[in-house]
């Protein structure tokens, strides 16, 4: 996906760009990139590939080089950014987050309107963040522009400008799907998508943008540019593994929120059809973890760590592209603790069930420690649909997922007829699901958190929740 982080200051900015962009690592694997603005010295920009090295490693060579009183950059899963624009509105910084489904017709319709070309990436296609800048650029200032990629692009925009006098524009997605929360210091302000990303540097939180809202962000303070709408979409999937346990979004911290889901979990299980018995209830770590201890509290049922993910070598963002490497990576950062495993009945609660890859492997390495019985709970709904809102993920066929896998081998095409059937596991289709994926993947039990248990755990109104990729509803 991406995250990305801003700041305007009365004194250099520099090592708050680097440390703000550095803490939203765990949100993308592939470019990062910084751009500082000094009054005196213009732009200067960097942009690295950290697919093997993390951004820290690879940036800190930089510092030296920059310095200015404004600054953005970012991690990006997809495409090299901020770029550096020259346009009838000046020369400014684009740095986005976001997903474009519509990009060839997007594309066309520029070439048509007298557009000339797009630097092409190696595979034929155009670079999100160029585009995003192509229709800024079609109006006259930089509102009426990034309304305009908000009225254009289907998909999800937010983004962050830095312009030629030092400020920066912060915009928000139409319907919020992702966040952008505005902190403050005695210098100066800040924008970012994690909101602990500023607090380590000492910012305090002052503002969350609503859905759609534009924000001129200054060295003085902020003000709102265009309104927020009445209507969000925020991504729950923030809430259940892509946020950073110390972040809050809309009121909510996602750690507070994966204790509640745990405990939601085991209140529903137990009154439902009864809890196991066990030996240890423990999380696939990391993000799983804390799901987990809700879970043991509620059920009062020791929590345990049969085994630790070893991360001083293999951290989340230094991980290969080839996917059978990253496969290997992933077991060999599985540590035993073989006391907590052998003759032991332990469940295991997840942050989510996706392909179920890398799960078979987790439980064959656990068998293989000597584990008793492995129950498997995940803290979310089965995902029946691939986000077209946000680039979660670079698969495009809903077949990679686990559900959908099952389904078809279950009642072939006839079976996606009855996702909602399927999601809900008091049917006949939803027990049958589940009795398959247990049997292949080797689970004793295996439970879903249920759609209406996540929204209660999220605890804010359900129709400002995306809840696309759990039951296909806009």
């Amino acid at each position: 996906m991406g995250g990305f982080f801003g700041a305007v200051s009365h004194r250099d900015v520099t090592l708050d760009v680097f440390f703000g962009v550095d803490y939203h690592s765990h949100l993308g694997t592939k470019r990062a990139g910084m751009i500082i603005f000094s009054k005196e010295d213009g732009f200067q920009r960097q942009i690295h590939s950290i697919e093997n090295t993390p951004f820290r490693t690879k940036f800190e060579k930089d510092i030296d080089n920059f310095h200015g009183t404004s600054g953005i950059g970012c991690i990006s899963d997809s495409d090299p950014q901020p770029l550096l624009v020259r346009s009838h509105l000046g020369v400014f910084a684009l740095t986005t987050i976001g997903a474009i489904n519509n990009a060839d017709q997007l594309i066309d319709e520029y070439f048509a309107d007298h557009g000339n070309q797009f630097m092409a990436m190696s595979s034929g296609k155009v670079n999100s963040t160029e585009l995003v800048a192509a229709l800024i650029n079609q109006k006259d200032d930089f509102v009426s522009g990034i309304r305009n990629v908000q009225d254009k692009i289907e998909g999800s925009m937010t983004l962050l400008v830095m312009t030629d006098q030092g400020n920066i524009i912060a915009g928000r997605d139409k319907l919020g799907r992702l966040p952008i929360l505005i902190g403050k210091n005695h210098e100066g302000y800040c924008a970012s998508f994690e909101s602990f990303a500023y607090q380590k540097i000492e910012y305090e939180t002052v503002y969350e943008l609503g859905p759609g809202e534009i924000v001129n962000i200054t060295a003085d303070g902020y003000k709102t540019l265009a309104p927020a709408g009445d209507e969000m979409k925020i991504c729950s999937f923030l809430w259940t593994y892509y946020g950073y346990p110390t972040s809050t979004y809309e009121g909510v911290n996602v750690e507070v929120m994966r204790y509640r889901n745990g405990e939601i979990m085991a209140r529903d299980e137990a009154e439902q059809v009864g809890l196991p018995e066990l030996d240890y209830v423990a999380g696939i770590p990391d993000s799983g973890t804390p799901h987990a201890i809700g879970y043991s509290t509620e059920s009062k049922i020791k929590f345990g760590r049969p085994f630790i993910k070893y991360t001083p070598t293999w951290q989340r963002s230094f991980m290969p592209a080839n996917q059978d490497i990253r496969n290997k990576v992933a077991k060999l950062k599985q540590i035993s603790v073989p006391e907590l495993i052998k003759d032991k009945e332990l469940l295991f609660v997840d942050d989510s069930i996706v392909r179920g890859t890398q799960m078979r492997e987790t439980v064959e390495f656990l068998y293989n420690s000597g584990a008793k019985a492995v129950h498997m709970r995940s803290a979310c709904p089965p995902i029946m649909f691939n986000c077209k809102y946000l680039n979660f993920s670079s698969s495009k066929s809903e077949m990679d997922l686990i559900s959908r896998r099952v389904i078809q081998q279950l009642e072939g095409d006839e079976g996606h007829q009855h996702l909602e059937e399927y999601a809900d596991a008091s049917t006949e289709r939803g027990k049958c699901m589940l009795k398959t994926i247990c049997e292949d993947m080797g689970f004793d039990t295996l439970r879903y958190q249920s759609l209406e248990g996540m929204i209660e755990a999220i605890g804010i109104d359900p129709s400002k929740v995306c809840t696309y990729c759990w039951n296909g509803k806009e």
